[in-house]
């Protein structure tokens, strides 16, 4: 038992760098074989970066055995939320100083989360497969939880005026609740029983997008299905462009794709991440889009090229989230697990870097929240 134990949590936890091996001891403890330098370690092996690699303004560490399953920042203050422990949501600011005490609900685990879009609010799915609202300022659960799903939540995500949240399942369904009232809009969509991965709204709030293995679905705001997408091979992350003409997928065959939203047509394929693409946001101005993988970076794309803006921004695990401040100064990437961090870059010394140019900063903070 102690022997499979370790390794589901390594498995969880984040994948290894070329050239290395895991295995168990006698004794049920893991231990790694890095063939790249000849070394045996009880430590799970880091990639190595680059000299002249930029690092991030900011990097904030949390004792926790669950931390990061989601990564958010907020429109009115510019601060971070995450979930820590898988039963708490945490508030940081961008120099990685904790924002009151973490919150969360009587029912354990918070899995999923979603910030509203005038940061006021987040919605969260608990252990018990309903959601729930909290007030972010007061961390104080708002209303009575919202009923629905029952075979457990992928994903969520707020309408762009706040009036609708979306979450896709793992039995295929798509449902959507008033927020005022915490009651489902309309009976759940259900196109097959591959599971949701992501779902997105339009930045006009007239359509939103889902995504499951081998197909993307445009739906209306009515739930009618407007066009199915296919040519991805399981899309991770959905974004949309600022006007809503373009939609990008994530894969994960490690491309990001970029899909025509009113007929599904590919445009371009950005290849450069070796793994699933996590995770995808788009910069306030339209001009960038942002993406976290598996294999360890985050990377920015130029959209008026479709291509790569500079070198991968390198972290020490699997990146499972990315988000962009309101600003447009700012971005937090963030690594899951037992050694779970969130990172803080700078965009406009990233962009630099990438030219050339710009000087690069390094803080650590340390916040331990006590129990």
């Amino acid at each position: 038992m102690g022997a499979r134990n370790s390794r589901s949590s390594v498995d969880l936890f984040g994948n290894l760098i070329s050239g290395c091996e895991w295995h168990i001891s006698p004794l049920g403890r893991s231990y790694f074989v890095n063939h790249n330098n000849r070394t045996t370690s009880w430590k799970k092996p880091t990639p190595k970066r680059p000299p002249g690699s930029l690092m991030p303004e900011c990097i904030i560490k949390c004792d926790s055995s669950w931390f990061n399953n989601n990564l958010a920042c907020l429109g009115t203050t510019d601060n971070i939320m995450s979930t820590s422990d898988g039963s708490s949501i945490c508030q940081w600011t961008r120099t990685g100083q904790p924002v009151g005490k973490p919150f969360g609900s009587d029912e354990g685990v918070v899995n999923t989360i979603a910030v509203s879009p005038d940061g006021l609010m987040v919605v969260g799915e608990c252990v018990d497969d309903r959601l729930r609202l909290w007030n972010i300022k007061e961390g104080s659960l708002v209303g009575h939880p919202w009923e629905g799903h029952c075979d457990g939540l992928m994903c969520l995500d707020w309408s762009p005026n706040g009036a609708e949240v979306a979450g896709g399942s793992q039995d295929g369904t798509i449902r959507r609740w008033n927020t005022t009232t915490g009651r489902q809009i309309a009976p759940p969509i259900k196109k097959d029983n591959r599971l949701v991965k992501t779902i997105k709204y339009s930045p006009q709030g007239d359509k939103f997008a889902s995504g499951c293995k081998d197909k993307i679905w445009v739906w209306s705001k009515d739930g009618e299905l407007l066009i199915e997408i296919t040519g991805d091979n399981w899309p991770w992350s959905l974004c949309w462009s600022k006007d809503g003409a373009y939609i990008f997928s994530g894969s994960s065959d490690g491309t990001i794709r970029k899909w025509q939203s009113i007929d599904g047509e590919e445009l371009a394929v950005f290849r450069g991440h070796t793994k699933i693409v996590q995770s995808l946001c788009l910069t306030p101005d339209g001009c960038h889009l942002l993406s976290a993988s598996d294999d360890y970076s985050v990377r920015i794309w130029d959209l008026k090229t479709n291509q790569q803006v500079g070198d991968p921004l390198w972290h020490d695990d699997k990146v499972t989230d990315v988000a962009m401040s309101s600003d447009g100064h700012y971005f937090a990437s963030s690594i899951p697990g037992k050694d779970a961090k969130i990172h803080v870059w700078n965009l406009e010394a990233a962009l630099k870097h990438a030219r050339g140019v710009g000087v690069r900063l390094y803080i650590t903070f340390v916040s331990i929240f006590a129990k």
